[in-house]
């Protein structure tokens, strides 16, 4: 900080700077964070610093949560049709700013501002629509006999959300939360702060009243398991790995609050004998490189016919190297991984793939020719890959792929089942029967037969250490609401 102002590089979206950058949203007021600790945001891209980030203490925690719990009450007894005309002024505003949140998440994470666009921006969009959708239709009650079972909304929520999407993760939760008329802490990554911020200036636009939603950042071992622990939290929903969703539910446990948590992922995807080679490799192979790797459904296991292992390689060896990588701001494929961090542990696990045996088609260690500076991953391929190599087993997060080869479809199934994660799994086969069958014996919450479309309002979520609950739609909405029962409501 500089004289009480966040230090900048440069202006970013049009020129124009983001005047709340180094200021928390508590209590429908852009504040002052109460310590002086800051993470230094670094543009993947060039690895200039854009500006520190404030990181919250304690003191900012109870803030932002005394400011939800002191809303909650008036806030939870408005109206469905009250919250519908907020919410649908927020996508307005959301839609109207579409540009610049795009630009600002491909500067603080990498994405390619073409993907930005098409994908990362456009999914805050597609939650939005979903949830006041989801709203709309919701009965809110029901008469069992002489009992009223109804809904109501659950109280005050945290809501810690991951860098890789940043207006997906963020909008999956906050919107149906602000729909179900719960009042929240949103607490997004210091690695994807910008268009968090953007957001929470636009749901103060749109009118929502003070308190209702607070936007803070900070570390997760202090500002995330403050929230955790707090008891006037009453329910958590996080995104992030494994180990940062366990150390929540285990410090959530002491107030017995609800925890919704989405995990990692190490999904299969399985290409049949059947199914047409050259078409399923590619997609698999471009499927697995979205956004860089840095998606927890992507399909980072290739399940392959053993006798089809040599023309699986060939044809994942072109579509990986059809992948530009360079300047997120121009017309490339792929953009640098988030941090150096992300970067550093990226190249042990290639470097783990080589020395456990891979075959390593090709890519590698290192960042791609021309690039000295960046976080740039090589686009890399492994095949012979067994199912307990580590490259087979931990969640790289960035392009990087493994390709297993099967003997029988039995035994894919068993392979692609052997995992501590069960987020998303991917079958490829023209025979519909056939999918459908596989599709019930693997243990994991979605699944994508043939490459089909992504659906807003279709639930998405975890089997095993890939993490419960479901998110989108309906189901995101009914996590944030409680049950209650009232006998004798009818006389």
């Amino acid at each position: 900080m500089e004289n009480g102002k966040p230090r900048s590089c440069a202006p970013l979206f049009g020129g124009r700077d983001i005047k709340n950058i180094g200021k928390f949203y508590i209590n429908g007021q852009w504040v002052p964070p109460t310590g002086s600790d800051v993470h230094a945001l670094i543009n993947p891209a060039t690895e200039d610093k854009l500006y520190d980030i404030p990181m919250a203490e304690i003191a900012d925690v109870e803030a932002a949560v005394a400011a939800a719990k002191a809303a909650f009450d008036d806030w939870s007894m408005t109206t469905p049709a009250h919250r519908l005309g907020l919410l649908r002024r927020l996508l307005v505003l959301y839609n109207d700013n579409y540009d610049e949140i795009a630009e600002l998440m491909t500067r603080e994470m990498g994405t390619t501002l073409a993907f930005s666009k098409s994908a990362q921006a456009w999914v805050g969009t597609a939650h939005i629509e979903a949830a006041i959708e989801a709203l709309e239709k919701l009965e809110w009650s029901e008469m069992r006999g002489t009992t009223q079972i109804g809904y109501e909304p659950i109280g005050v929520c945290a809501l810690i959300t991951p860098w890789n999407w940043p207006m997906n993760q963020l909008v999956v939760k906050a919107v149906p939360c602000l729909a179900a008329g719960c009042t929240m802490v949103a607490k997004p990554s210091e690695y994807s702060p910008l268009s968090s911020i953007r957001f929470a200036e636009l749901v103060e636009e749109a009118g929502f009243p003070a308190g209702v939603y607070n936007h803070i950042t900070g570390h997760g071992h202090i500002a995330g398991e403050a929230l955790a622990a707090h008891k006037d939290v009453d329910m958590i929903s996080i995104t992030g790995s494994t180990r940062a969703g366990v150390a929540v539910a285990k410090t959530a446990a002491d107030t017995v609050k609800r925890v919704a948590q989405e995990l990692g992922g190490k999904s299969p995807n399985i290409i049949c004998m059947d199914a047409d080679l050259e078409k399923a490799v590619t997609e698999g192979v471009d499927a697995c490189f979205i956004n860089v790797g840095q998606a927890c459904r992507s399909p980072t296991r290739m399940l392959v016919p053993a006798a089809k292992m040599a023309q699986a390689k060939a044809i994942a060896k072109a579509a990986a190297e059809a992948h530009s990588v360079g300047d997120p701001m121009t017309d490339v494929s792929l953009g640098p991984v988030v941090n150096e961090k992300q970067f550093n542990h990226i190249q042990s696990l290639i470097q783990a793939g080589i020395d456990e045996g891979a075959t390593l088609v090709t890519g590698g260690v290192g960042r791609p020719d021309g690039l000295n500076k960046g976080y740039y991953i090589r686009p890399t391929v492994f095949a012979d890959v067994t199912n307990d190599m580590t490259i087979a087993q931990e969640e790289v997060f960035g392009p990087v792929l493994a390709i297993i080869g099967y003997d029988t479809e039995e035994e894919a199934i068993a392979i692609a089942n052997d995992t501590v994660y069960g987020l998303s799994g991917y079958i490829q086969t023209p025979d519909l029967e056939k999918a459908r069958n596989m599709a019930r014996r693997l243990r994991v919450g979605s699944i994508w037969i043939n490459n089909a479309d992504w659906e807003a309002t279709a639930p998405f979520g975890g089997f095993k250490q890939s993490g419960n609950g479901r998110e989108h739609g309906e189901w995101g909405l009914h996590d944030y609401l409680e049950i209650k029962a009232i006998a004798g409501y009818t006389g």
